[in-house]
């Protein structure tokens, strides 16, 4: 005879919102969970009801739909609130001996509500951009070739060497390329940083990856939190970057302030 395991009672929290209101979203949340608000003070928490276990699967595009949807119901409470602090995929409230998560919830709220008032006032009217960089190495390649001395001179001398002379000449003008190119790529970083943070109220760097285009290198990767009146010159920053021959702008956006809640 098997052993019934029981399950008990969470909340899966999706975001805390600036205002005080009790709203019902409906059944919008992940695996159709009816998305409600639990008002304290002057915030909401935005949640569903759910099993006291997280959302796991074995199969990748299900783990991304449980996403997608996440991000759908914290964009919804973004337009409803105006201000939210995002919570990551998977954030569950549960309850205790004697106690509901509903009660565990309202706690943190209570010993937290000063704290979560100040990020409240850090995010307010802003919204988060992706800002990212990538380059064309062949094109940074050949320019800075044409523009070292040094290179130029080895390439005229690799011409007149033996075969064996010759390889050596070649493995050291690729060495000489790509201190080079780590050398540009950190000017680039360094300079546009500089020209970014300008117009943002605040900026995280965070890990470059990997583009769809395999002939593109990213080698920056920021986001940024812009208040409404930022937007379009951090817009004229970013045109004037991507005008630069061998550079190209990813911009993504608004998006509610993942990176800074």
């Amino acid at each position: 005879m098997s052993e019934e395991i029981t399950v008990g009672r969470s909340l899966y929290l999706y975001c805390i919102a600036g205002g005080n209101e009790k709203i019902n979203l409906g059944p919008i949340g992940i695996e159709g969970g009816r998305v409600y608000s639990i008002p304290h003070r002057e915030v909401s928490a935005i949640v569903h009801d759910c099993e006291a276990r997280p959302y796991e699967s074995g199969e990748a595009e299900k783990v991304k739909n449980w996403v997608m949807i996440h991000q759908q119901v914290v964009d919804t409470a973004w337009e409803r609130f105006g201000t939210v602090l995002p919570m990551s995929f998977d954030t569950l409230i549960v309850g205790g001996e004697g106690i509901e998560p509903e009660e565990n919830l309202k706690k943190w709220l209570q010993e937290d509500y000063e704290k979560l008032r100040e990020k409240f006032s850090h995010v307010r009217g802003k919204a988060e951009y992706g800002v990212q960089i990538l380059w064309d190495p062949r094109i940074m390649v050949d320019k800075i070739a044409e523009n070292s001395p040094e290179i130029r001179n080895l390439k005229e001398e690799v011409k007149s060497k033996s075969p064996g002379v010759a390889y050596m000449y070649e493995q050291k003008v690729k060495n000489l390329l790509r201190r080079e190119m780590e050398n540009k790529a950190d000017e680039y970083f360094k300079d546009f940083y500089q020209r970014i943070k300008k117009e943002v109220f605040d900026i995280h760097i965070d890990k470059t990856k990997k583009g769809d285009n395999e002939q593109l290198q990213m080698i920056m990767n920021l986001s940024c939190l812009v208040s409404g009146e930022k937007v379009e010159k951090l817009g004229d920053v970013l045109e004037g970057i991507n005008r630069e021959e061998g550079l190209h702008i990813r911009f993504t956006g608004p998006w509610p302030p993942y990176s800074f809640a």
